[in-house]
């Protein structure tokens, strides 16, 4: 094991919190190279070589402090927006597990996000997801939008009969919802004539329904700093962001922000 994995086990093994930031996507030679067959195998990807380009540049000062927590991140894939242009670009999240609103934010230089889409939040196998699993995640939303953080918040992978119940409790109402086309080829009629009757977007995403496992992402901490004590770790949420320029529909930045916990921390 090189000098810059036994800095990375050691602060790893002090750390209880892991802040992860692959940074702009279209900053990574080896990414546009390579096109990861789905999003996991991209994301598992991101999680690799982040992890493997921030163990080579440890400063040594850190090894010393052996801090709470770890901003794991390579600083030149980290494209903030240029304040003149940010009226020329809309900023959208998807957002897994927990949300983190701030650190999006923080990564993009940015005030405000045009689009926010939640997935849903995991539940027990054989539990049917329900208004009740969605309302604590809608309402920290609802806030954001209300105090202008948020422009639109969205929806995914719900039903006709939970995206009713969504609107007809929610204050701030889904300008959107995403529908898997694994799951489903052709939209159900009765979920396209209850969005157009209240003017919302459906769109279309391709995601897996679990996106980052817990032992995916040991796997790949495991991977990239061996001998690590991978199992102790377990991700708490992840964000999925992209820039968009607006008047040309091009993508300018993409990227994961992630957040993993310590066991026992």
């Amino acid at each position: 094991m090189g000098t810059d994995s036994r800095a990375a086990k050691a602060l790893l093994a002090r750390a209880r919190t892991l802040h992860l930031q692959t940074g702009n996507l279209l900053n990574w030679g080896r990414l546009r190279k390579k096109c990861p067959s789905t999003h996991s195998e991209e994301l598992r990807d991101c999680i690799q070589k982040t992890l493997n380009e921030w163990s080579s540049q440890i400063n040594p000062d850190l090894v010393r402090e052996f801090p709470d927590v770890l901003e794991c991140t390579v600083s030149h894939a980290v494209e903030k927006i240029n304040p003149d242009e940010r009226e020329e670009m809309k900023v959208s999240a998807f957002i897994f597990f927990v949300f983190s609103f701030l650190s999006a934010c923080s990564v993009l230089g940015v005030a405000q996000l045009d689009s926010v889409i939640i997935a849903s939040p995991p539940i027990e196998d054989g539990v049917n997801l329900s208004l009740e699993h969605l309302q604590p995640y809608w309402e920290e939303l609802e806030n954001l939008v209300q105090s202008k953080k948020i422009v639109a918040i969205g929806t995914s992978d719900l039903d006709k009969t939970q995206l009713e119940q969504l609107y007809q409790w929610a204050q701030v109402k889904p300008n959107s919802n995403q529908v898997n086309l694994a799951s489903c080829c052709v939209m159900p009629p009765d979920l396209t004539a209850f969005a157009k009757q209240f003017d919302i977007q459906l769109l279309t995403h391709n995601d897996p329904k679990e996106l980052l496992s817990e032992a995916s992402f040991q796997e790949a901490l495991q991977e990239s700093i061996p001998d690590i004590q991978a199992h102790e770790w377990v991700p708490l949420w992840l964000l999925r962001y992209s820039v968009i320029v607006k008047s040309r529909g091009i993508i300018k930045s993409k990227g994961y922000i992630l957040q993993a916990k310590r066991r026992g921390s």
